[in-house]
C-alpha cells in the first residue's frame, strides 16, 4: 500500500479559541496544497483544516487517514469531512458507512457520472475546465505537484452513495460547472433528503477555488457556524419581511 502524502494544516490564529475541524479530501490530480487559499481563509475564522491528498492512487490509505482525523479527540469539533470533485466522492463514502467522529459533510463539485471527462486539446482546454480565476489558474500552471490531464480518469467507483448520509450536508456546486453539469447534480442531490444545494453564479468545476472562492468560503462559515450550534443548522442571520 502506498503512503499517503504529508497532512497540510492551517490552524487559528494565535490568541484564538478554535471553532472545528474540516478534513478536506482534494479531487483528480490535486494534492492539499492546492488548498492552501482555502485553508487560510477558513482558519482565519477559527476552523482547523487539514487538506490529505487526492484519494485516487492510494484510496485505502487516504481513507484511512481521514478517518483517524475524524476520531482524533485532540481536534475541536464539530468535525466536518470535506470533499472536492472526485474527493466528494470519497468523502460520501466515508461518510454514508457513518465514520466515527464525523459530523457533517460538505461536497463541492461531485461528479455526477461514473465516466471519465473525454480528453480535452490540451493544458489549456484543461484550466478552462476546472477555473476562470487567474490566480488559481497560475497555482495550478506553475505547481509541479498537480498532475495536469486528471480530468480524462475515470471515476473512482461510479455515483456516490449518498442515500447512506446521515449527518447535515452542505453541497457547493459551480453553475457553469463543464465537468459535472449543475443539472445532472441537481437530480443526484435529490437523492439525499434534507442536503443544502448551493450553486456559485460563474463558477466552472473548482468550486472552492474559481472566481467565487470568498463566497463559497462565506458559505462554508455559515454552515460551520450553524453546525455549531445543532445539526438541524437552524439559521443564524434571518432575513426579516420589511412588507
Amino acid at each position: 500500500m502506498s503512503s499517503p502524502q504529508p497532512v497540510h494544516a492551517w490552524d487559528e490564529p494565535e490568541g484564538i479559541a478554535p471553532r472545528g475541524t474540516l478534513v478536506l479530501l482534494p479531487g483528480r490530480g490535486e494534492h492539499g496544497g492546492v488548498y492552501e487559499r482555502f485553508g487560510r481563509r477558513i482558519a482565519a475564522d477559527g476552523y482547523r483544516v487539514r487538506a490529505l491528498a487526492d484519494p485516487s492512487p492510494a484510496p485505502d490509505a487516504v481513507i484511512d487517514q481521514a478517518a483517524k482525523l475524524l476520531r482524533d479527540e485532540t481536534l475541536p469539533g464539530p468535525r466536518v469531512l470535506v470533499g472536492s470533485d472526485t474527493g466528494a466522492v470519497y468523502a460520501a463514502w466515508l461518510a454514508a458507512r457513518g465514520a466515527p467522529g464525523l459530523d457533517g459533510l460538505i461536497l463541492a463539485g461531485l461528479p455526477t457520472t461514473p465516466h471519465a471527462v473525454a480528453a480535452t486539446s490540451g493544458w489549456e482546454a484543461e484550466l478552462d475546465q476546472r477555473t476562470a480565476c487567474p490566480t488559481h489558474r497560475g497555482r495550478l500552471a506553475s505547481d509541479d505537484a498537480f498532475r495536469r490531464g486528471a480530468l480524462t480518469d475515470t471515476d473512482p467507483a461510479g455515483l456516490p452513495a449518498l442515500e447512506g448520509v446521515s449527518v447535515p450536508v452542505l453541497a457547493l456546486h459551480g453553475a457553469d460547472d463543464p465537468v459535472s453539469p449543475l443539472p445532472e447534480a441537481v437530480r443526484a442531490y435529490r437523492a439525499l433528503p434534507g442536503v443544502e444545494l448551493v450553486s456559485l453564479a460563474g463558477t466552472r468545476h473548482d468550486a472552492l477555488n474559481d472566481l467565487t472562492h470568498r463566497t463559497a468560503a462565506a458559505t462554508i462559515v455559515l454552515y460551520l457556524e450553524r453546525l455549531r450550534l445543532s445539526s438541524d443548522l437552524a439559521p443564524i442571520a434571518v432575513r426579516e419581511d420589511l412588507a
